[in-house]
């Protein structure tokens, strides 16, 4: 249901130890531009609908029907120099319905 790759989790916990923050980090959907709605993370607390994972000493939360949506969330790190980040995929493809143009704005 939920995974987050080892890569992932070092770099998560760098950050976290570097900035000093202590929280749980949510999956959440993003609204999009042209690309349409996207998975990604931020920094937040459970609530009663949520399912919290937990991974060593990192506390994941992803709200129950996003879970449902999703199916099994994958959580990674990829190594691109400038453009290294975070990739959160899930089995049933959340994204899509942007307008197929990106010239500045979406109509």
């Amino acid at each position: 249901m939920f995974e987050i790759t080892e890569t992932a989790a070092n770099n998560l916990k760098a950050y976290f130890e570097q900035n000093k923050v202590d929280s749980p980090v949510r999956v959440a959907l993003m609204q999009g531009g042209c690309s349409g709605a996207a998975l990604g993370l931020a920094l937040d607390e459970p609530g009663e609908n949520d399912k919290v994972f937990e991974e060593g000493t990192l506390k994941f939360v992803v709200e129950d029907q996003l879970l449902v949506r999703c199916g099994s969330i994958k959580v990674d790190f990829i190594e691109a120099g400038y453009r290294s980040g975070f990739s959160i995929s899930s089995a049933n493809p959340v994204g899509g319905g942007g307008c197929g143009t990106c010239s500045g704005s979406c109509e």
